[in-house]
């Protein structure tokens, strides 16, 4: 009696610590549901299957009463006993069928293809008074994991803290954070680094070309090891180096699957432009080989125009609601064929929160997506892991806020006018292993245990939107492709000079790694229409 009372509290405190990590609130009569699970797996993949199917955070008994087709998916994991009492006692009318299995909630089965899939992303804890500290121990949890990168070079002799640099002048390396940067009259760069010992200035001459060029696209934040010679004065630099991504072995799958990427749709602005995305669907249901190739499409954000996203939109928008937009949406998600699954994250004309990492995309505004099976939600970031027997092939799907403040502050991007060419930008974020450093760069909700917007895991694939032109580059083995968008060029888009790159269609077959570029742009449309 005692062990078994032991084994009901214990499990108690697990449930309990899987709601704090999530950042959970049960109702009582939710938390006893959740407790009738039969394991702590089980209890960890119901509660995010709730978070991910109903969009909420503080999960009661009426919420579960108005998505009881949720708890019939997810009856299997459910004990025989207490937790089936527990659903009638809630009043909730739950067909159990054994012959169906739980579904978890990170990794599935593509049936048609017979590829398996894990999508990871972030926690996205309620809104909460935020603190200094908060942001302290964000960039805390970023140097710490970014340290851990650098720490794994052969090539920093005598790594030190900044605390343990002696008077004495010596051969030296350390591992700081970009605290101030600025030129010297003799057109020198003075570097301030700091960790958590303390800071120190370190001097990048101007005659080191190599070295300068890498000091001059240094951002504020930015993560990095130098080496060279010095005291506890001042360092003077041979080498700086980024935490860097790298694939040394290029990822393929065994079976003959594609995946295709789309970005910037905005459904419900005047630009939308239908006949294109018409012509795509008709394209994605033909027997054209590649097309029947296609089991994965990623929607990289911005999938609608949304509402009061900035100053006068109401004049550029043909559907002036949010649930229209999605509405539209839903209907061009429906012809997507139910063989093909689709990743969709949110970007910041989405209905989800603008602070990355963003959560998915809210139910509430979008309640006909929520109802397409073969749509998966994910957070803005998320890595998408596509398994073949013991094969990965692993996808990071990201907006893409920071691409500007990458183009505005790193002069070789800002000269050649990097808007035009973004996968150029997309670079640095995976030499930083970083997908915005600086702060200010982008919004983000700060996270104390771990940064969430550090490139942990090296993808193979990173794919963004943001700036509606598709631009491919390859970096050390990964490869990069910025979407092209469903728009045509807005008013903004003319005043500031950005030329969008409407109607493309990047396919990648995972078995061979060969990129298509399919256009769908219907010019007559964009002609006639937008007098281009």
């Amino acid at each position: 009696m005692q062990d078994n009372c032991f084994g009901v509290w214990k499990m108690n405190e697990e449930i309990l610590k899987i709601i704090r990590e999530k950042g959970l609130l049960l109702e009582k009569e939710v938390f006893d549901l959740v407790s009738g699970i039969s394991d702590v797996k089980g209890a960890r993949d119901f509660l995010e299957r709730v978070e991910r199917f109903t969009g909420q955070k503080i999960i009661t008994r009426a919420i579960l009463g108005n998505n009881s087709e949720l708890l019939e998916k997810t009856t299997g994991l459910l004990g025989e006993g207490k937790s089936v009492e527990i659903l009638i006692k809630l009043g909730l009318r739950v067909e159990i069928k054994k012959e169906r299995p739980a579904e978890g909630p990170v990794m599935k089965l593509a049936e048609e293809c017979g590829v398996k899939y894990q999508v990871f992303y972030a926690d996205t804890k309620p809104d909460k008074k935020l603190e200094v500290g908060d942001f302290v121990g964000n960039f805390k949890a970023r140097y710490h994991q970014l340290q851990r990168i650098l720490m794994q070079r052969s090539d920093l002799p005598n790594l030190l803290t900044i605390n343990k640099i002696s008077k004495d002048r010596q051969q030296l390396s350390i591992i700081g954070m970009v605290k101030e940067k600025r030129v010297t009259k003799n057109k020198n760069l003075i570097l301030t680094l700091e960790d958590f010992t303390g800071e120190i200035n370190i001097l990048v001459k101007g005659d080191r070309e190599e070295v300068f060029a890498a000091a001059q696209e240094l951002q504020l934040d930015d993560v990095i090891a130098a080496k060279g010679s010095g005291n506890r004065d001042i360092m003077f630099t041979s080498n700086i180096y980024f935490p860097d991504a790298f694939v040394h072995e290029k990822a393929r799958l065994d079976k003959d699957v594609c995946v295709a990427f789309i970005s910037d749709i905005h459904c419900g602005s005047d630009r939308h432009l239908k006949k294109s995305m018409e012509k795509f669907l008709a394209w994605i249901n033909s027997e054209d080989e590649t097309a029947r190739k296609i089991s994965f499409i990623f929607f990289v954000g911005d999938n609608v125009d949304g509402v009061g996203i900035f100053p006068g939109q109401e004049k550029v928008l043909e559907l002036k609601s949010m649930k229209e937009q999605y509405k539209l949406l839903a209907s061009y998600l429906r012809r997507v064929p139910k063989r093909i699954t689709m990743f969709m994250c949110p970007g910041q004309h989405d209905a989800s929160r603008v602070a990355e990492p963003q959560p998915i995309i809210d139910r509430n505004y979008a309640p006909e997506i929520y109802e397409l099976e073969n749509l998966v939600l994910v957070t803005n970031p998320s890595l998408i892991k596509l398994s073949d027997g013991q094969k990965d092939f692993k996808i990071l799907m990201y907006h893409g806020a920071s691409i500007h403040t990458f183009i505005n502050e790193i002069p070789e991007l800002r000269e050649m006018k990097a808007h035009k060419t973004p996968a150029k930008a997309v670079k640095h974020m995976l030499k930083r292993r970083h997908l915005s450093p600086t702060h200010s760069s982008a919004i983000y909700i700060p996270n104390s245990e771990k940064d969430p917007l550090v490139i942990q895991e090296v993808p193979d694939v990173l794919c963004t939107g943001e700036v509606h032109r598709l631009d491919i580059e390859n970096y050390n083995g990964i490869l990069i492709i910025t979407g092209s968008c469903w728009q045509a060029q807005t008013p903004f888009e003319e005043k500031v000079g950005n030329i969008p790159n409407p109607g493309k269609l990047p396919v990648l077959n995972l078995k061979t790694r060969e990129l298509k570029i399919y256009d769908f742009l219907d010019e007559e449309e964009v002609n006639k229409e937008y007098g281009k």
